[in-house]
């Protein structure tokens, strides 16, 4: 097969690759790429997009029942098929993938499927292809970690839990992140008994104090089980079952076993060292500001390479490296600081900027604005769920630090106050803003008197 020698090839045709390659093709780079498995990478396949059908899904059966509050009766019993959701879920995945082809095509950028390795720092091999190229990118992204104990093998990822042939009846989920609150609110939706071991004394452990204990609450609430400074020992497969035995010296019986204690990087089988890449812990990749590895036209980004495991992350760098490399722009960067994010849990978290804790080590003095009721949709139906609002603010300043969520609709809202703590935003500039009533919205632009 005849060499051939590009501009940029990429490694990896997730989020953050695909962007640099059409930005890179739109400047006029030769460029290629190369994807073993699916495009679009983890959040398409994997990862957000999947997830957030499955989060769809989960919160059909609350519809329902709240829906008789509000007048609307139905006749017979409402079914549901597992097998369904998964085949309409891949059917739309299977959309996406294609979109993602066509974007590739009609930017101009060669997609060649395999896994690459470097065999040297000037030239990868692709299921016997030799490719060299002016630049590469590394981003291939990472894969769910399983915790190593006797029975590991039992266990599922959020990778296996896409694919289910069934629903579990009863399932115990390993870990106290976003993947693993994410799932325990969507298995619990759908009708399956949760339990939720976490070897930490809360869950979310980088994230507001304040929103970590009410989500703790909600879920008890639904009914989940939260085990806190539990491990897992070993799992036993049985006839009734998986038999998980924790440091708490109990045993749970389940259907299923999920880990969710984080994600490793995708580097073991690049042939890093080949090409002289540095990495540090866990296989991460080591980059400089420029998303450059120690070796000078080696460029890494995304999960395998940054601290901040979003797709929105993962996309602008790439588009921000491509302007630099090619579009002509030495300046362009990304600002890590105040990114927002969203947990889709039940409820689901927004937020942006600093948490309480966080805001306080940096020795500013703070004002802390609060509000906690119950939704209207909830008063009408008599559900007890409570929302959580909460700006904390630097008081010599006026600036806001941060703005945290946890009820319905927090992602959308706190998508759009993103931009106020973006554009450093105060206090007074909330205030000066009319809300729009009745929303839970309006909660962030009317709190008056500080907590402290």
């Amino acid at each position: 097969m005849t060499d051939e020698k590009y501009d940029l090839f990429v490694i990896g045709a997730g989020s953050g690759g695909v962007r640099a390659a059409r930005i890179a093709a739109g400047y006029g780079a030769k460029v290629g790429i190369a994807e073993g498995r699916d495009m679009g990478g983890t959040c398409v396949n994997r990862g957000c997009v999947p997830k957030k059908l499955l989060v769809y899904s989960s919160k059909m059966p609350r519809e329902f029942e709240d829906a008789k509050a509000f007048g609307w009766t139905q006749s017979g019993a409402v079914h549901f098929q597992w097998p369904d959701l998964i085949r309409n879920k891949d059917r739309e995945i299977a959309r996406l993938n294609k979109i993602y082809d066509d974007l590739l095509g009609k930017a101009g950028v060669t997609v060649i499927r395999g896994y690459a390795r470097f065999t040297s720092a000037q030239e990868i091999e692709i299921e016997g292809q030799k490719i060299k190229a002016d630049k590469f990118l590394i981003a291939v992204g990472g894969h769910p970690h399983k915790p190593d104990i006797p029975g590991s093998e039992h266990m599922i990822t959020s990778d296996e839990a896409f694919h289910l042939p069934a629903l579990p009846e009863n399932i115990v989920i390993i870990g106290g992140g976003y993947i693993a609150v994410e799932f325990a609110g969507i298995f619990k939706g759908m009708g399956s008994h949760v339990t939720l071991i976490n070897r930490g004394k809360s869950l979310l452990r980088p994230f507001d104090e304040y929103l970590r204990e009410n989500l703790a609450a909600e879920m008890g609430k639904q009914g989940m089980s939260l085990h806190y400074n539990c491990e897992p020992v070993k799992i036993e497969k049985k006839s009734d079952g998986f038999h998980l035995h924790t440091s708490q010296n109990t045993v749970l019986v389940c259907d299923a076993v999920m880990a969710a204690t984080g994600r490793t990087p995708n580097t073991e089988t690049l042939g890093l060292q080949a090409a002289g890449i540095v990495t540090g812990s866990a296989g991460k990749i080591k980059t400089d500001k420029e998303n450059r590895t120690n070796i000078a036209h080696i460029y890494a980004l995304g999960d395998v390479a940054n601290d901040h495991n979003l797709t929105p992350v993962a996309i602008e760098e790439g588009h921000a490296l491509a302007d630099r490399l090619f579009g002509g722009k030495p300046d362009r960067y990304i600002d890590y600081d105040t990114i927002p994010t969203a947990i889709f849990s039940r409820p689901p978290i927004g937020t942006v900027g600093m948490s309480e804790a966080q805001a306080r080590e940096t020795g500013a003095t703070l004002e802390i604005y609060e509000s906690a009721f119950r939704p209207m949709k909830n008063t009408m139906s008599g559900r007890d769920e409570k929302s959580y609002l909460k700006l904390i603010v630097d008081k010599n300043s006026r600036r806001v630090l941060g703005a945290h969520m946890l009820g319905e609709d927090a992602p959308e809202i706190i998508q759009a106050i993103g931009i106020v703590l973006k554009m450093k935003g105060t206090k007074e500039d909330f205030d000066r803003t009319i809300g729009i009533h009745p929303t839970a919205a309006e909660e962030f632009v009317t709190m008056r008197t500080p907590r402290v």
